[in-house]
C-alpha cells in the first residue's frame, strides 16, 4: 500500500496486525526545517502513535549518524553521549530517537533506533572509510533490530571498519554483528582529527542553503 505519513488513521489501518514495523519513511538529507519537521517529526509522531492505536508491539526507526556528525574526527564516540547533530536534518532525526524512546518508556512499545552509517555498495572517501555500512550489514543491523529482546535501544548500524568513529558495543547487546570492513576496498586515508565527522554536512552552506527563502 502506498500512504502518506500525514494520514494517522490510515497508517492504523494498515499497522492492524503487524507484528512490527520498520520506520523508514521521511526526507533522507538535509532541506528546510518546516518539511523536516512536517515529515520527519511529525511523520514519525503518526507511525509511533499508529503503532500504539494498533497495538504493534515493535518500531524500528531509521535514525542516522548525522545525530552526532558534530563530533570531531579524533572522539570516539557512544550512544550514550549526548547528541549533536551537524545540521536541521539531523535535528529531526534526534527527535525521532527522543519519540521512540517517550513511546518505549510510557506506552510500552519496543523501539529501536538504528544510527544508519554511510549506506554505499563500497566507501568512496575517508569519511565513509569510517562510516561504512555495507548492504549485507544494513540487512544485519535491522534484523537484529527486529528481534532483540531489548525493549528500547539506540545503535549504529555501521560496518566493522578498522578505523570507525562510532562504538559497536549497543548493537552487540541488541544481537548486531557487522561482517564487513572498508579496509577490503582501500588503505586508509587520513582525516584531520579537529574536522567535524559529518565533514560537508557539518559546513554552514549546508544547512542554509536549502532554506526557503
Amino acid at each position: 500500500m502506498t500512504l502518506d505519513l500525514a494520514d494517522l488513521e490510515s497508517l492504523v489501518q494498515l499497522l492492524e496486525g503487524a507484528d512490527g514495523v520498520i520506520h523508514l519513511g521521511g526526507i533522507a538529507d538535509e532541506a528546510d526545517f518546516h518539511d523536516l519537521a512536517e515529515v520527519n517529526i511529525i511523520g514519525t509522531y503518526h507511525v509511533l502513535e499508529a503503532a500504539r492505536r494498533a497495538g504493534t508491539p515493535r518500531v524500528v526507526y531509521a535514525s542516522s549518524n548525522r545525530v552526532t556528525g558534530m563530533y570531531s574526527a579524533g572522539d570516539h564516540v557512544t550512544p550514550d553521549m549526548p547528541t549533536r547533530p551537524d545540521g536541521f536534518y539531523g535535528v529531526s532525526k534526534v527527535a525521532g530517537e527522543a519519540l521512540c524512546r517517550l513511546y518505549a518508556d510510557k506506552f510500552g512499545l519496543r523501539t529501536i533506533s538504528v544510527r544508519i552509517g554511510s549506506y554505499e555498495q563500497q566507501p568512496a572517501s575517508a569519511r565513509d572509510q569510517r562510516t561504512w555500512l555495507s548492504p549485507a550489514d544494513a540487512v544485519r543491523a535491522f534484523l537484529a533490530a527486529m528481534t532483540t529482546p531489548e525493549p528500547t535501544a539506540v545503535f549504529y548500524a555501521v560496518s566493522a571498519n578498522s578505523h570507525r568513529w562510532w562504538d559497536l558495543d549497543a548493537g552487540t547487546a541488541a544481537g548486531y554483528t557487522p561482517q564487513d570492513n572498508a579496509a577490503q576496498w582501500s588503505a586508509p586515508e587520513n582525516i584531520d582529527p579537529s574536522t567535524p565527522q559529518g565533514g560537508t554536512y557539518a559546513t554552514p552552506a549546508y544547512s542554509i542553503d536549502p532554506m526557503r527563502r
